[in-house]
């Protein structure tokens, strides 16, 4: 799992064009469908993934990047200058998520190689 987050994490950085320097926060958890999980339950994480990044926006810790889905995952990208404080602001909205339950996020304090702090969900 922590391969596939880190090639999903190096994938993204050099697709989006996301400044490596930034702190990035990473979510992960798996979807009730197989692949890349059935529509109903895209719409669900999408109408989500407005709410986190209304409330990054709000609060001005950062950008939500996008979302990434595939072999029965779905991942969020999140980044800031500091992670510490964009988990802050998200960490409320990703508890009170039921879908995440057994999910995890990454705190990473820096571009790709950096150190890492992983909170379970």
């Amino acid at each position: 799992m922590k391969r596939l987050l880190a090639r999903l994490l190096r994938q993204h950085v050099q697709i989006a064009g996301a400044d490596p320097q930034q702190h990035c926060v990473l979510v992960s958890f798996k979807l009730r469908s197989p692949g890349f999980g059935d529509h109903a339950e895209r719409d669900a994480i999408h109408r989500f993934t407005a709410e986190l990044a209304a409330a990054i926006a709000g609060s001005a810790v950062g950008e939500f990047d996008g979302d990434e889905f595939g072999e029965g995952e779905c991942t969020l990208f999140m980044y800031g200058p500091d992670a510490d404080r964009l988990f802050a602001v998200v960490q409320p909205l990703l508890i009170s998520w039921k879908p995440l339950k057994g999910g995890s996020a990454i705190k990473r304090y820096g571009p790709p190689g950096s150190s890492e702090q992983r909170v379970n969900f």
